[in-house]
C-alpha cells in the first residue's frame, strides 16, 4: 500500500509541476520548437487534460486500494504519451528534447502497473462462509 501511495503521489505532483507551467509557455515553446501553434485550443485542451489526470493520481494516492482498478488506466495514460513521443523523437519526427519526458512517463506507467500488482498480492484473501 505504501509503495502505491508514494508512486501515485510522486507521479501526480511531478506531472503537475511539469505540465501546469505549459499554460504560460506557449510563446516560449513556439520559439524553441517552431512552427507556431496554429490551433491553441488543441494545445490548451491537451494541457488541461494532462493536468486533470495528474490531479486524479494525487486523489488515487490517498486510498490506492479503493482506486486500484484505475491503475491500469493510469498506466495507459502514461503509455499514450510516452510511447508515441519516444518513437517520434527517435525517428526524428519530433524534437529529441521530448525523449526525457517520454521515458519518465513510461517509467511511471511501469510503476503504476507494479503498484497495481503489489496491491493485489497485499490484499487479504476473503474467507468463505458456509
Amino acid at each position: 500500500m505504501k509503495f502505491a501511495k508514494i508512486v501515485l503521489l510522486v507521479g501526480g505532483i511531478y506531472g503537475l509541476v511539469v505540465v501546469t507551467p505549459l499554460y504560460f509557455l506557449q510563446s516560449f515553446i513556439e520559439r524553441l520548437m517552431p512552427p507556431a501553434i496554429t490551433h491553441p485550443e488543441f494545445y490548451f485542451a491537451f494541457v488541461g487534460a494532462v493536468v486533470v489526470w495528474h490531479v486524479l493520481f494525487v486523489v488515487m494516492a490517498k486510498d490506492p486500494a479503493r482506486y486500484r482498478a484505475m491503475m491500469p488506466v493510469a498506466a495507459l495514460e502514461k503509455l499514450a504519451f510516452g510511447g508515441p513521443t519516444l518513437a517520434l523523437a527517435l525517428t526524428g519526427a519530433a524534437s529529441k528534447l521530448w525523449i526525457g519526458g517520454a521515458v519518465i512517463d513510461l517509467v511511471f506507467g511501469a510503476l503504476f502497473i507494479t503498484a497495481y500488482v503489489k496491491l493485489k498480492s497485499a490484499a487479504p484473501t476473503a474467507v468463505a462462509h458456509s
